[in-house]
């Protein structure tokens, strides 16, 4: 049951200091979309967690890396290619689509985090998705989380997306997340990619806290056929645009506003799980 200082949205609310846009790259041959980039606005924080696989595909470790040494200002998502077990190639590979969206945004390369899911062993078709960024970010919008949903699926029968308003004593947060998931589902997460952000100003160490804690709450209970992918992501954003104060938990608001946020993480996991 959702608490009384969280309502549930019908339709995806646009996150302030969020714009994403979806394309087709080229990567599945079907034309179906299937890269999605997130830019994340200047000062805002962000926490992520990897798969517990010792085996890390390409994107995982470049992305954890890159996070533990900058403030990222975009992800970069493909689905239909895992980008794992391809070796030095497979790092390569990963890091020019980090440059090459990096370039298009005005960014370095190091504040690109990228993510894949799909294929296993098999060369991520970089090329394709080099060409691609100049129009990914060309075409970034507030309101892309619908389409973004359906560009993370792989074999996914339906889209997740999941949006709250939280309402605390100082202000009223917007929660937005969507995730993927679908195979190779057991306790720590699964073939699973999840990206949730919201407009609350955090202070780092409690978001990336905060990220653990409540993944460990919701994707890392959850099972469909006891194995641990290789590409297991799941990230989350505050970009502070709300206008409220830093929240921590030492704010008295911090419980409703982790409520509002835990609800968005479970609400994604039961839909992976259905």
């Amino acid at each position: 049951m959702t608490a009384p200082n969280i309502e549930r949205a019908a339709e995806p609310l646009s996150i302030p200091g969020i714009r994403l846009h979806t394309l087709a790259a080229g990567i599945r041959k079907t034309g179906r979309v299937d890269t999605v980039v997130i830019e994340i606005a200047p000062k805002a924080t962000v926490g992520g967690v990897f798969t517990l696989n010792v085996f890390c595909a390409a994107p995982v470790e470049i992305a954890r890396h890159h996070l533990a040494n900058s403030t990222p200002r975009l992800l970069v998502i493909n689905s239909g290619n895992a980008n794992a077990g391809t070796g030095a190639q497979g790092h390569r590979d990963a890091l020019d689509v980090c440059a090459a969206a990096a370039a298009s945004l005005g960014c370095a390369t190091h504040e690109v985090l990228p993510f894949s899911t799909g294929v296993i062993g098999q060369r991520l078709p970089a090329a394709k998705m080099v060409a691609a960024m100049p129009a990914a970010i060309a075409g970034l919008s507030e309101d892309g989380w619908a389409a973004a949903a359906k560009g993370i699926m792989t074999t996914d029968t339906v889209p997740k997306c999941v949006s709250v308003t939280v309402t605390t004593a100082d202000a009223r947060y917007r929660v937005t997340g969507i995730a993927k998931g679908a195979g190779m589902i057991k306790p720590n997460m699964a073939t699973m990619l999840a990206f949730v952000a919201t407009d609350a100003a955090v202070e780092g160490k409690a978001l990336q806290a905060l990220t653990r804690q409540l993944a460990d709450r919701s994707f890392n209970r959850i099972t469909i056929d006891g194995d641990t992918s290789t590409n297991d992501s799941c990230v989350l954003i505050a970009t502070g645009r709300a206008g409220g104060p830093v929240l921590d938990p030492a704010h008295a608001d911090w419980p409703a506003f982790v409520a509002g946020v835990a609800d968005v993480f479970t609400e994604l996991a039961r839909a992976v799980a259905r």
